[in-house]
């Protein structure tokens, strides 16, 4: 389709996003890489000429191997974050994502072979709610999904508080 919807914005970036909520007996599919010791959410971002829907049923299928269709949308978040990826360390990025809820396949075994945008190996996890090896991203992530509602929710985590 498109290139991926970052913008420069100033000294930063602006990332439109989708997430993938995919559960399975009571946990939640994530992802990792070499690089990194947190985990996050199976998704990236909308490619110009996307729908958000269209853009995770692509994302799912580019890390898991499987198509899948969206069931609904749950979150809706705001993120001010500082970049971790080599080329833009430390610069100031302003994210919006929409996480979706997917419809799972009952024989659903993902398989993994994706890469970040600087070639770090990415692979899946299954993470329980009370998960405490990694940190996770994003934050609010599993506290919320072990406490399903049906409306959209709306979060924002601003880091720039943190410094």
């Amino acid at each position: 389709m498109g290139k991926d919807m970052t913008v420069a914005c100033g000294d930063g970036f602006v990332n439109i996003r989708v997430g993938a909520i995919i559960e399975k007996n009571g946990k939640v599919l994530m992802v990792g890489n070499d690089r990194s010791d947190y985990l996050y959410s199976v998704g990236g971002r909308i490619q110009f000429g996307e729908t958000a829907e269209q853009a995770v049923e692509r994302e799912v299928f580019e890390e898991t191997g499987i198509h899948m269709q969206v069931d609904r949308l749950g979150f809706v978040h705001e993120n001010y974050f500082f970049s971790d990826i080599p080329a833009n360390l430390g610069k100031l990025i302003y994210e919006i994502s929409f996480f979706f809820y997917m419809k799972v396949p009952e024989n659903f075994v993902p398989k993994c072979e994706s890469f970040t945008e600087d070639e770090s190996k990415e692979y899946l996890k299954w993470v329980s709610p009370n998960e405490e090896e990694k940190k996770i991203y994003p934050a609010f992530f599993i506290m919320e999904l072990s406490r399903p509602q049906s409306d959209v929710r709306h979060f924002v985590t601003d880091e720039r508080n943190n410094l």
